[in-house]
């Protein structure tokens, strides 16, 4: 089991927020995502910096809850190379488990207008999780707005598992997300697996407007990287496969000593 680095004093501090109201405030199927990678020991100082009035997920006295996520591809990896190639077309499949209120949803992503991220999902039993069968017709026909002809006849079969711990932050402002993914690790076939217990991903989701999650973290040196739960975790279990996209992430962070490097100092982005 990975030791977790839970950041519970911190979290503690924050208001609560219930999901009915941050699902209202918040939903953003169609978003921007910004994700940085950072050491899992600098967690609890980006939370001391947080405006006042953010506000963390509370479920049930709960504030960080734990995540599996089961992604599909189908043999020759077709979601994997259109990522990696950035494709216009990509596509990732996958079910999300919400394991300690063992709730599942199938999820189908797929890229938006200006780069946006928009996530199609159905509600799912949690025992089906590993297999495709009782929502292929949904994802078919997700596939088939994507104009290559749909999902049809293509074989999919469960290619990667991730499981991770996460924290979930209102930010008012923004009326947007922030996601904070600790414990982190990656379950390929053939025994394969990577942990990296000593990394920490922060997610922002928000609008076309940079948060002030992500102002904080330029300030603190950190920059939005090229990085996938999925294909970057494939890749760096399966070192074969194209990786052009991820291979400065995978040489710096998705190594057994990742999150021990200070980020190197440049400028902000612009947004």
């Amino acid at each position: 089991m990975i030791p977790l680095a839970t950041p519970t004093t911190m979290l503690a501090d924050l208001a609560p927020i219930d999901l009915a109201e941050l699902t209202g405030r918040a939903a953003l199927q169609t978003r921007f995502d910004r994700k940085y990678l950072l050491p899992a020991a600098e967690v609890p100082g980006l939370l001391a910096g947080l405006d006042p009035g953010t506000q963390v997920l509370e479920i049930d006295g709960r504030r960080s809850f734990r995540y599996e996520s089961v992604y599909f591809d189908t043999p020759d990896l077709v979601s994997y190379r259109l990522t990696a190639h950035r494709r216009r077309r990509r596509f990732k499949i996958r079910t999300r488990t919400y394991v300690d209120s063992d709730l599942c949803w199938l999820e189908v992503k797929t890229e938006g207008t200006r780069g946006g991220t928009v996530k199609h999902r159905l509600p799912y039993h949690p025992g089906d999780s590993g297999t495709l069968s009782p929502g292929r017709t949904f994802v078919d026909g997700i596939l088939a707005t994507l104009g290559t002809g749909g999902g049809t006849g293509l074989a999919f079969a469960s290619t990667l598992t991730t499981s991770y711990l996460r924290s979930t932050l209102f930010l008012p402002t923004t009326a947007s997300r922030a996601t904070i993914d600790l414990g982190l690790c990656w379950e390929g076939g053939h025994g394969a697996r990577l942990e990296l217990p000593g990394l920490a991903i922060v997610e922002t989701k928000t609008g076309s407007t940079a948060s002030h999650v992500d102002r904080l973290l330029w300030s603190h040196g950190h920059r939005p990287v090229a990085v996938s739960k999925y294909a970057t975790g494939l890749a760096a279990l399966r070192p074969e496969l194209p990786c052009a996209r991820w291979r400065r992430t995978l040489r710096r962070h998705f190594t057994p000593d990742a999150g021990t490097e200070a980020p190197p100092s440049s400028s902000p982005p612009s947004v």
